[in-house]
């Protein structure tokens, strides 16, 4: 298994593991998947610093991806990314969720952050954990923030300082 950055080419992928999540849990808070052309826009905006990784396995197939994004849009919160993490129903329990974040932290650090934020619904158990596991404290609830499946969702607000 190994983590590069994103191409174009891996949008395909990207989307395939994402729209799965989409239709069927709570990982994201999204309601339609995206179209490939959707894909590639998303990757494109997320170039240099706000980066895209893949995780490729040994058949080179396209087992996860993880990404910052900007946190706000105001200046002041330019030293802040998002982060996301998604692993193909596949390829989890093998540590590449792990992987990935990892890759990820280290590229945030590489490009000059100093804070990145994780949203997760808390129905994410095991994302809470990875996160926690990778030096994340919790830093509040929102309390029923999201709608999806009829029911009211919470997200987690984790962070770690770099």
């Amino acid at each position: 298994m190994h983590v590069r950055p994103a191409e174009l080419a891996d949008a395909e992928g990207i989307a395939a593991i994402y729209n799965v999540e989409v239709l069927e849990s709570t990982a994201t808070f999204d309601l339609t998947p995206r179209t490939l052309e959707q894909q590639r826009t998303w990757q494109i905006e997320r170039s240099g610093a706000h980066a895209v990784l893949v995780a490729i396995d040994d058949t080179s197939e396209l087992a996860g991806f993880a990404s910052l994004s900007p946190f706000r849009a105001r200046p002041a919160y330019s030293t802040t990314v998002e982060s996301s993490v998604y692993v193909s129903r596949e390829h989890r329990r093998r540590g590449i969720a792990r992987l990935l974040m990892i890759e990820l932290i280290a590229t945030a650090k590489s490009h000059g952050f100093h804070s990145v934020i994780a949203r997760i619904a808390d129905s994410q158990e095991p994302s809470l954990a990875l996160h926690a596991q990778m030096g994340f404290e919790l830093v509040g609830v929102e309390r029923e923030i999201g709608r999806k499946f009829g029911r009211w969702l919470d997200v987690s607000v984790m962070q770690v300082l770099l």
